[in-house]
């Protein structure tokens, strides 16, 4: 789970090139049933991961839901990218890990989408 993540992370970060012209912040909130995920992006260029899911026990067909940490800390490490996960509640490991990755595909969908009129990279520092 950590190679994928850190492959994740060094595509999105390679993909990204000078990051210029994009939102920088992204942000999602997504219901499962009775789970709730939300997820907070900072294309920073600076990596940390905030994780704040309900204990890592249990599996999601044979995959321990514990490597799932180990791969949002590769991802937002290699990716540079300032990552907060948050589950505010739930029940169901699927349905909590459902939430989890729609709200984190939503939220980089946000922080990566062309902001129109906007020149060059967004930080008062001019490089991210």
């Amino acid at each position: 789970m950590e190679d994928i993540g850190i492959t994740i992370g060094e595509a999105i970060n390679k993909a990204l090139g000078e990051k210029e012209g994009i939102r920088r912040y992204g942000f999602a909130k997504i219901p499962m049933d009775e789970s709730l995920a939300e997820v907070v992006i900072d294309l920073s260029g600076r990596s940390y991961l905030i994780y704040k899911t309900p204990p890592s026990k249990g599996s999601l067909r044979d995959l321990p839901v514990a490597l799932f940490e180990d791969f949002f800390r590769a991802l937002s490490t290699h990716a540079m990218m300032n990552l907060h996960i948050t589950v505010q509640y739930g029940r169901d490991l699927h349905h909590i890990y459902e939430a989890i990755f729609k709200a984190f595909g939503r939220a980089l969908n946000d922080a990566t989408a062309m902001e129109g009129g906007r020149k060059g990279v967004p930080s008062t520092k001019g490089r991210l």
